[in-house]
């Protein structure tokens, strides 16, 4: 089982389906990345809801009736890692999209490595 393919599986059919907002199983990992994807713009909002099982309830973020997340591309798998030092990031689809690490510092977005000069493994991209 693979948790960030389950989430960008979720996040994808959620967008393409103009549902307003979608849960997940929370952990550390899917937080970080959700939190990262907030900061950005895809999602309006994520909240941690229960106590014994928590999720993560999503709201996805409309300019208009059109979602921010038109698609998301799984670059790094279990079966085949993907790493990138900072000068090998480049933006994606001309700066209208944006790549999603793991980093030592974290999970970081492309701009944000590039800018404090860290890579790491490639998790997603999305636009």
């Amino acid at each position: 089982m693979d948790s960030v393919s389950n989430f960008i599986n979720k996040l994808k059919i959620a967008s393409q389906g103009h549902k307003p907002s979608f849960q997940f199983p929370a952990s550390r990992y899917i937080t970080a990345i959700a939190e990262a994807l907030a900061g950005k713009g895809y999602l309006a909002e994520v909240a941690k809801k229960g106590k014994r099982k928590e999720t993560l309830q999503m709201m996805l973020a409309y300019a208009g009736a059109i979602p921010k997340v038109h698609m998301v591309k799984r670059i790094s798998r279990p079966s085949k890692r993907i790493y990138r030092q900072a000068r090998e990031l480049r933006p994606v689809r001309q700066g209208s999209g944006l790549a999603v690490l793991s980093t030592p510092k974290g999970i970081l977005t492309d701009s944000d490595a590039r800018q404090q000069k860290i890579g790491g493994e490639v998790l997603f991209e999305i636009w």
